[in-house]
């Protein structure tokens, strides 16, 4: 029998389990279980109202994993979970649903007790527990790969403009001036503080010469291309992968839009990437965003996988 229970944190050995399981399912699944946003509380610490339901066999083992963030008071609760793959298809995934459901009930949410849940990797076990409890979709976000082995135009700026690399300490203000104002719409991207970026400046993966900002004259930021590394020494517990390039945030200020600079800083970024090495590049694009998804088709990008959140 898996007993379950719930922690308002994790200590460094708890955390060490979870990422341990996550390694397991990543192997199986081919798809990491959990997202940036959690993994990244349970490195630094977060959002102090977000719950995590442990699930351990008779041994102790920790078999399956929870993240609930109630702190939403209009979207409601978002969820995310892992079960290890030796202890699937006896019913665990399906307590776990419901031991989140129970408990966005019982916490008196605004919300009526709405639950989001992500699932990674698109995974049928995840839609038919989904179906099983009432969910239905309401979001589906693309991860798009290319080659870096194929051959990238060079990107061109139009006069006045200049790419530089970002500066710690010196470009913080203006990156998140023009972020939260190119993603305002946008559910995790938009509304970033300081505290956000200085998380990720502190992370094993971050690299300012891979963050590059299309500045004017006045060296105003126009819009910038952070890229990403995953596998050797980069995020996350490490696969028997090679390491792949990341499409990390690619951003314009509004008030540049027109000057097709989004085209520019994508190919300044995949030479980069290639620069280092790397030969494939990955990105996430939300599904329904046509007008992306038809520049990164351009710029040889196919569909390879889908990440789906389900809504009751």
């Amino acid at each position: 029998m898996i007993d379950l229970e719930w922690h308002s944190g994790l200590d460094e050995h708890q955390v060490a389990e979870v990422q341990a399981l996550m390694s397991a399912a990543t192997d199986v699944d081919g798809t990491a279980p959990l997202s940036e946003h959690v993994l990244m509380h349970l490195r630094h610490g977060g959002d102090t109202e977000a719950l995590h339901l442990l699930g351990r066999d008779d041994a102790g083992v920790l078999v399956s994993f929870a993240h609930l963030d109630a702190t939403d008071p209009v979207a409601g609760g978002a969820g995310e979970m892992v079960v290890h793959p030796d202890a699937r298809r006896h019913g665990l995934g399906d307590r776990m649903v419901q031991a989140l459901l129970d408990r966005m009930a019982a916490a008196g949410s605004p919300t009526g007790g709405r639950l989001r849940l992500w699932a990674h990797g698109g995974h049928p076990g995840a839609a038919a527990l989904a179906a099983h409890h009432g969910f239905t979709r309401t979001r589906v976000l693309w991860q798009m790969r290319r080659s870096l082995l194929a051959p990238l135009a060079a990107p061109h700026f139009p006069d006045g403009v200049r790419l530089r690399t970002f500066v710690i300490d010196e470009d913080e203000p203006e990156f998140l001036r023009v972020n939260n104002a190119a993603f305002d719409w946008h559910p995790e991207q938009g509304g970033w503080d300081l505290g956000q970026m200085k998380l990720r400046e502190a992370e094993p993966w971050f690299d300012p010469a891979g963050f590059l900002l299309a500045v004017d004259a006045d060296d105003r930021l126009l819009g910038f291309h952070w890229t990403k590394v995953h596998g050797g020494g980069g995020s996350g517990p490490e696969h028997s992968h090679e390491p792949i390039g990341e499409v990390y945030v690619l951003g314009v200020d509004p008030s540049a839009r027109g000057m097709h600079l989004g085209t520019a800083l994508t190919l300044a970024g995949l030479r980069h990437l290639r620069d280092l090495g790397l030969s494939q590049v990955m990105l996430y694009v939300e599904a329904d965003n046509d007008a992306a998804v038809r520049v990164y088709r351009d710029l040889q990008f196919t569909h390879w996988d889908t990440d789906v959140s389900y809504v009751r």
